[in-house]
């Protein structure tokens, strides 16, 4: 079995107990608050951040709607492979959380029972953040962000060390970069043949006003230039 990071002099260890030391003397309710956020706000707020890439990119439209579509679908598809890539890793590495092997920690969730490398919330969220960056940049860098915050509360919780997050984050970075022209040549003749479906259409691009592009939406009796100067030439 491969055991990273056992003796207290290693930096990823000291850094683990820097971070985690923050929770000591930080409020009770702060604590509370970090624990929240590491455990699944974050996680919401990657979901709620792909979900609002979707409703601009699908409200802007425009010819390249549909392969920005197909981008975003596959950044849940790239995180949930991450996580399935992630199983065997963890299985070889067989790393046990921190707070088995080192005293003092302040952990601050219960029940985590299973290996430590590579973190699960790191991964997820990073592959998200970066599948976001591929499809709409300024959305990416917020969602990039989320995801090193997420790193930080992990080891800030005390369930994960430094290298754990690292580790995820390469991972799902890895996955969504490795992935992604294989992805999009996949996903985006889909995206388009959606685009084109009258019942799913909306899914890519929004429906076009009653009547169509061609309606004449000008106040009654006003004419075009074109009218006006035939009007004036029977005159």
């Amino acid at each position: 079995m491969a055991v990273l990071a056992e003796s207290g002099s290693n930096p990823d260890v000291d850094l683990l107990y820097d971070i985690n030391g923050l929770a000591k003397t930080a409020p009770g309710w702060f604590d509370r608050l970090m624990a929240f956020v590491g455990e699944y706000g974050l996680l919401l707020a990657m979901v709620l951040l792909v979900l609002w890439c979707w409703w601009s990119v699908r409200r802007k439209g425009g010819e390249e709607a549909a392969s920005s579509v197909a981008a975003l679908v596959w950044a849940p598809l790239a995180a949930g492979l991450a996580v399935l890539v992630n199983v065997p890793i963890r299985g070889f590495v067989e790393r046990p959380r921190p707070f088995h092997d080192h005293q003092g920690l302040d952990v601050l969730v219960s029940g985590k029972t299973d290996f430590s490398f590579v973190s699960d919330h790191a991964t997820i969220t990073m592959a998200l953040g970066v599948g976001l960056f591929v499809a709409h940049r300024r959305f990416g860098i917020v969602g990039i962000g989320l995801a090193l915050l997420e790193g930080f509360c992990r080891v800030f919780m005390g369930v994960h060390y430094p290298t754990d997050v690292v580790g995820g984050l390469a991972l799902g970075t890895a996955v969504v970069l490795l992935l992604s022209p294989l992805a999009a040549a996949l996903l985006t003749p889909l995206m388009r043949a959606v685009e084109r479906s009258p019942r799913a259409g909306w899914l890519v691009r929004p429906r076009p006003a009653a009547g169509g592009r061609d309606r004449d939406t000008r106040p009654p009796g006003a004419r075009t230039p074109a009218e006006t100067e035939e009007r004036d030439l029977a005159a």
